[in-house]
């Protein structure tokens, strides 16, 4: 399952750093806007301990892990969705990705200047996403002329697009993020083709910057302002230091704890990063092991079993008989898949099996 991350925001908000964190790719990250103007793209291991416990349990040759595409996309500035900053070419670039991580500077810095002069979190994502919410009125707009045609022709599915379009766009012209507007699956799948901005989940990335002035550290105004958003608007976000981060990058795993240590960071924002990513998109992981490798492959939460089995091969889907499952945990307990069987923690499932989270599976496909 290909899976891509659009690190998005203002210019100068660390979003090239924390690129370069992540994937330990090189991109321009210089102190001035539109520094990165074409889409640097990195893929990044979803951090996941079991992968290494189930190899050394059956003597894998190699490791495989889940995998996000992140892609850094040049700031955004006010006025994005009529062209400004070059803000149709990065609009485009964040239509292609599955999810938005939105970085949004949490410090003062006088060395670190901000594009509006002066920084303000919850201006800043109000400025954003009314460029991305602009944008979708402008595509919603669109595909209205287009599908009435065939609405007064008495297309079913065109009159059935028109309602949905017609009640979306007022909501949209009111500033509000797409995916805020109540609909069934039906007119979900009617707007799927249009690809909108707002539509896409939203993870919010707050940075931090030691040694800087941090908001969430001095009890700002600011901070609570932001905190009060992310409730009333029931968004998810993460806390991160980039550019502790962007440092560590190149260092031993001991080299890291002791860096953390120093800089009271013992906790990957990284890894966390990454994790809250997968969760936002609504995805898990279970495992194949053998000796020639443990692999980890990602599914939608709720894939059945033939879903799941589709990952590995398309085939898998249409000849699935049934599979052996073993749930991580007891795996781990017992030591071994013929202790699991001798225990009864290898059970058979069939087509209608909901596949959990760190399922450890055989198929079985004719």
């Amino acid at each position: 399952m290909s899976l891509s991350v659009g690190i998005v925001g203002l210019p100068n908000v660390g979003k090239s750093t924390l690129f370069n964190a992540l994937t330990k790719k090189s991109v321009p990250a210089e102190n001035y806007p539109f520094c990165t103007i074409d889409p640097s793209v990195g893929v990044v291991a979803v951090p996941d301990h079991r992968l290494e416990t189930l190899s050394k349990i059956s003597g894998s040759q190699k490791i495989i892990p889940a995998i996000i595409e992140f892609v850094d996309i040049a700031g955004l500035v006010r006025g994005a969705s009529t062209g400004e900053g070059l803000g149709n070419k990065f609009l485009a670039n964040i239509r292609e990705v599955d999810m938005i991580a939105e970085v949004v500077r949490i410090f003062e810095d006088p060395d670190v200047i901000h594009v509006h002069g002066a920084v303000d979190p919850l201006s800043d994502i109000e400025v954003i996403n009314l460029e991305l919410v602009m944008a979708d009125a402008e595509t919603v707009s669109k595909r209205l002329g287009n599908v009435g045609k065939d609405a007064k022709r008495g297309d079913a599915v065109a009159i059935a697009e028109e309602a949905v379009l017609t009640g979306l766009l007022p909501h949209l012209e009111q500033g509000k993020l797409a995916r805020t507007y109540q609909v069934t699956d039906e007119e979900r799948l009617l707007l799927k083709n249009l690809h909108l901005l707002t539509m896409k989940p939203i993870l919010y990335v707050l940075n931090k910057k030691n040694g800087a002035y941090n908001f969430d550290e001095t009890n700002d105004n600011r901070w609570n302002e932001l905190m009060e958003f992310m409730e009333s608007t029931e968004s998810e976000y993460v806390l991160i230091d980039a550019g502790v981060e962007h440092e560590l990058k190149d260092l031993e795993e001991d080299d890291k704890v002791a860096f953390r240590r120093e800089y009271a960071t013992l906790d990957s924002g990284i890894d966390t990063l990454i994790r809250a990513c997968y969760t936002r998109l609504g995805l898990m992981s279970y495992f194949t092991t053998g000796e020639k490798e443990t692999h980890a492959w990602t599914v939608p939460i709720n894939a059945t079993g033939p879903e799941a089995g589709a990952e590995i091969h398309t085939d898998f889907k249409t000849r699935y008989i049934r599979a052996q499952v073993v749930s991580f945990e007891d795996l781990a307990t017992i030591g071994s898949l013929t202790g699991a069987r001798e225990k009864g923690k290898l059970r058979t499932e069939g087509k209608d099996y909901i596949v959990q989270d760190g399922d450890v599976i055989e198929f079985m496909i004719g």
